[in-house]
């Protein structure tokens, strides 16, 4: 994959935007995978991937968008073709501010947020963005916000989950969520694995999703960046 790879873009919310065609950056991925030979790259999320399933949450799948991948990727042999690899950037629903005693990270969702989360889940079936593979922040927010999803859309249920305590406080951090994420795609990710979603919060999340595009992008709570990109292998991927 080419560095200034075009690349779909879609912000989802209560009512969902016309997709702008953007331009993604990719940088490659710091380290090589330790074990398996990588396997072709992807425009730089490296697939440091052979890692063991933990399911934190029921697992989920269902999407599709402008994009072409509609296979099983089970059916694809990854290692010969390139296919279209997909991340969703998903921040996390509205969060509840009623206790103020509660610490940040143990803050639950709004009513209003909630709505939001449903709403997100259906939009993603019907735009058919399918994520095999959920890494998300460990904040109760973001916790059941994936609940919520998972409950709408069963099939979310389908993907592997796993919780990253560092998503949360990586967002904080000015200018690093880009590198962050494509570390942890590169370690979580197997090359069978095609499409990717990232839960997490502002500032980083939007701050990634505009590095990864070239263009300045804004996401509001319960807002997607879908970008996509081909590939052999996630190690050409972001």
């Amino acid at each position: 994959m080419n560095a200034n790879t075009t690349l779909t873009l879609t912000n989802i919310t209560t009512s969902i935007k016309k997709p702008l065609v953007l331009t993604m950056k990719f940088c490659p991925c710091p380290s090589p995978p330790p074990t398996p030979p990588p396997p072709s790259p992807i425009s730089s999320i490296r697939s440091s991937c052979r890692h063991r399933r933990t399911r934190s949450l029921p697992p989920s799948l269902v999407i599709q968008d402008t994009s072409t991948t509609t296979a099983a990727a089970s059916d694809i042999d990854t290692g010969s073709l390139s296919v279209s690899r997909r991340l969703i950037l998903l921040r996390h629903a509205k969060s509840s501010w009623d206790d103020r005693s509660l610490r940040d990270h143990d803050r639950p969702l709004s009513k209003s947020g909630e709505l939001d989360a449903a709403k997100v889940s259906q939009k993603l079936q019907q735009l058919g963005w399918i994520p095999q593979l959920i890494l998300s922040s460990d904040a109760l927010r973001t916790k059941q916000t994936l609940k919520i999803m998972q409950q709408q859309v069963p099939d979310f249920l389908d993907a592997e989950v796993h919780f990253i305590s560092s998503f949360y406080s990586i967002a904080a951090m000015d200018g690093q969520t880009a590198d962050h994420l494509q570390q942890a795609i590169c370690n979580y990710s197997r090359d069978d694995i095609l499409t990717v979603m990232c839960m997490g919060h502002n500032r980083g999340w939007e701050e990634a999703a505009s590095m990864f595009s070239g263009a300045s992008i804004e996401l509001n709570t319960c807002n997607a960046a879908l970008l996509e990109a081909a590939g052999k292998s996630w190690e050409e991927g972001v």
